[in-house]
Protein backbone atom coordinates (compact mmCIF):
# COMPACT_ATOMS: atom_id res chain seq x y z
CA UNK A 1 0.00 0.00 0.00
CA UNK A 2 1.41 3.32 -0.81
CA UNK A 3 1.59 5.20 2.28
CA UNK A 4 2.74 8.99 3.30
CA UNK A 5 2.80 8.01 7.25
CA UNK A 6 3.41 5.24 9.03
CA UNK A 7 5.98 4.64 12.53
CA UNK A 8 8.91 2.63 13.80
CA UNK A 9 7.69 0.80 16.48
CA UNK A 10 10.23 -1.32 17.38
CA UNK A 11 14.15 -1.73 15.83
CA UNK A 12 14.05 -5.90 17.36
CA UNK A 13 12.31 -7.30 15.07
CA UNK A 14 12.03 -4.03 12.87
CA UNK A 15 8.55 -3.57 13.09
CA UNK A 16 6.73 -0.67 11.74
CA UNK A 17 2.92 0.36 12.06
CA UNK A 18 0.40 2.26 10.15
CA UNK A 19 -3.67 3.43 10.42
CA UNK A 20 -6.09 2.11 8.01
CA UNK A 21 -10.35 2.09 8.56
CA UNK A 22 -11.62 -1.09 8.81
CA UNK A 23 -14.33 -0.55 6.31
CA UNK A 24 -11.65 0.12 3.81
CA UNK A 25 -11.07 -2.68 0.95
CA UNK A 26 -7.11 -2.75 1.28
CA UNK A 27 -7.48 -3.19 5.35
CA UNK A 28 -9.73 -6.16 4.79
CA UNK A 29 -7.30 -7.10 2.04
CA UNK A 30 -4.04 -7.13 4.72
CA UNK A 31 -5.86 -8.70 7.28
CA UNK A 32 -7.41 -11.59 4.69
CA UNK A 33 -3.55 -12.04 3.71
CA UNK A 34 -1.49 -11.64 6.86
CA UNK A 35 1.24 -9.50 5.03
CA UNK A 36 1.27 -6.35 3.27
CA UNK A 37 3.96 -3.60 1.48
CA UNK A 38 4.91 -0.09 2.61
CA UNK A 39 5.67 1.92 -0.80
CA UNK A 40 6.75 5.23 0.20
CA UNK A 41 6.06 7.62 -3.00
CA UNK A 42 7.45 11.41 -3.71
CA UNK A 43 5.57 14.19 -4.15
CA UNK A 44 5.41 13.45 -8.42
CA UNK A 45 3.29 10.59 -7.29
CA UNK A 46 0.76 12.72 -5.46
CA UNK A 47 -1.93 12.33 -8.27
CA UNK A 48 -1.39 8.81 -7.64
CA UNK A 49 -2.27 8.79 -4.26
CA UNK A 50 -4.98 11.28 -4.21
CA UNK A 51 -6.86 8.60 -7.19
CA UNK A 52 -6.05 5.27 -4.67
CA UNK A 53 -7.77 7.77 -1.86
CA UNK A 54 -10.86 8.56 -3.69
CA UNK A 55 -11.86 5.34 -5.37
CA UNK A 56 -12.56 1.80 -3.69
CA UNK A 57 -10.20 -1.30 -4.69
CA UNK A 58 -13.99 -3.56 -4.42
CA UNK A 59 -14.82 -1.11 -7.07
CA UNK A 60 -12.47 -1.42 -9.95
CA UNK A 61 -10.61 -4.24 -11.18
CA UNK A 62 -6.79 -3.16 -10.41
CA UNK A 63 -6.63 -0.31 -7.88
CA UNK A 64 -2.74 0.41 -8.38
CA UNK A 65 -2.98 0.40 -12.16
CA UNK A 66 -6.46 2.48 -12.03
CA UNK A 67 -4.55 5.01 -10.62
CA UNK A 68 -1.42 4.72 -12.90
CA UNK A 69 0.97 2.60 -10.97
CA UNK A 70 3.04 -0.14 -12.56
CA UNK A 71 3.83 -2.47 -9.67
CA UNK A 72 5.19 -5.99 -9.40
CA UNK A 73 5.42 -9.02 -6.78
CA UNK A 74 7.64 -8.45 -3.33
CA UNK A 75 10.85 -10.14 -3.90
CA UNK A 76 10.27 -12.11 -0.07
CA UNK A 77 6.62 -12.07 0.23
CA UNK A 78 3.47 -12.26 -2.24
CA UNK A 79 2.58 -8.38 -1.83
CA UNK A 80 2.67 -5.43 -4.57
CA UNK A 81 5.37 -3.09 -4.69
CA UNK A 82 4.97 -0.09 -6.30
CA UNK A 83 7.59 0.63 -9.61
CA UNK A 84 9.46 3.58 -8.99
CA UNK A 85 8.78 4.03 -5.40
CA UNK A 86 11.35 6.04 -2.83
CA UNK A 87 11.22 2.95 -0.68
CA UNK A 88 9.61 -0.17 0.11
CA UNK A 89 9.12 -2.25 2.80
CA UNK A 90 7.45 -5.80 2.82
CA UNK A 91 5.89 -6.53 6.20
CA UNK A 92 4.13 -9.64 7.55
CA UNK A 93 1.21 -8.89 10.01
CA UNK A 94 2.25 -9.29 13.13
CA UNK A 95 -0.62 -7.25 15.11
CA UNK A 96 -3.96 -5.53 14.89
CA UNK A 97 -5.39 -3.30 17.11
CA UNK A 98 -8.76 -1.26 16.88
CA UNK A 99 -8.34 2.20 18.12
CA UNK A 100 -11.63 3.94 17.66
CA UNK A 101 -12.65 4.45 13.89
CA UNK A 102 -9.39 2.76 12.69
CA UNK A 103 -7.12 -0.74 12.89
CA UNK A 104 -3.49 0.22 13.76
CA UNK A 105 -2.08 -2.44 11.69
CA UNK A 106 1.51 -3.65 12.55
CA UNK A 107 3.72 -5.06 10.34
CA UNK A 108 7.37 -7.23 10.66
CA UNK A 109 9.52 -6.02 7.83
CA UNK A 110 10.86 -9.18 5.77
CA UNK A 111 12.48 -6.82 3.08
CA UNK A 112 13.17 -3.42 2.43
CA UNK A 113 14.49 -1.60 -0.34
CA UNK A 114 15.53 2.28 -1.00
CA UNK A 115 16.53 4.05 -3.69
CA UNK A 116 19.55 5.89 -4.08
CA UNK A 117 18.26 8.92 -2.60
CA UNK A 118 18.37 7.53 1.03
CA UNK A 119 22.44 6.28 2.38
CA UNK A 120 21.74 6.32 6.30
CA UNK A 121 19.82 9.36 5.65
CA UNK A 122 17.65 10.89 3.14
CA UNK A 123 18.99 13.23 0.51
CA UNK A 124 16.00 16.08 0.10
CA UNK A 125 17.82 17.53 -3.38
CA UNK A 126 16.91 13.80 -4.72
CA UNK A 127 13.54 12.94 -2.57
CA UNK A 128 11.05 15.18 -2.70
CA UNK A 129 8.67 13.73 0.56
CA UNK A 130 4.94 14.02 -0.13
CA UNK A 131 3.88 15.54 3.06
CA UNK A 132 0.55 14.51 4.24
CA UNK A 133 -1.68 17.09 6.00
CA UNK A 134 -5.25 15.54 5.60
CA UNK A 135 -7.85 15.03 2.87
CA UNK A 136 -10.43 18.03 3.19
CA UNK A 137 -12.19 18.32 -0.62
CA UNK A 138 -8.97 16.01 -1.52
CA UNK A 139 -5.59 15.23 -0.77
CA UNK A 140 -3.95 18.32 0.85
CA UNK A 141 -0.42 18.62 1.26
CA UNK A 142 2.47 20.93 2.22
CA UNK A 143 4.84 21.64 -0.77
CA UNK A 144 7.86 20.99 1.49
CA UNK A 145 11.31 22.17 0.71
Amino acid sequence: MPVVSYTSVSDSPPMVAVSSAPSHYTCRLVLEAGCFSLCILDREHAGAIARLASVSGSKVEDKLSDAGLKYSKGAKLKVPVIQGAAATLECSLAAKQRLGDHMLLVGEIRAARATGAFNGFWDFARYRPLLYTGWRDGLTTLPGA
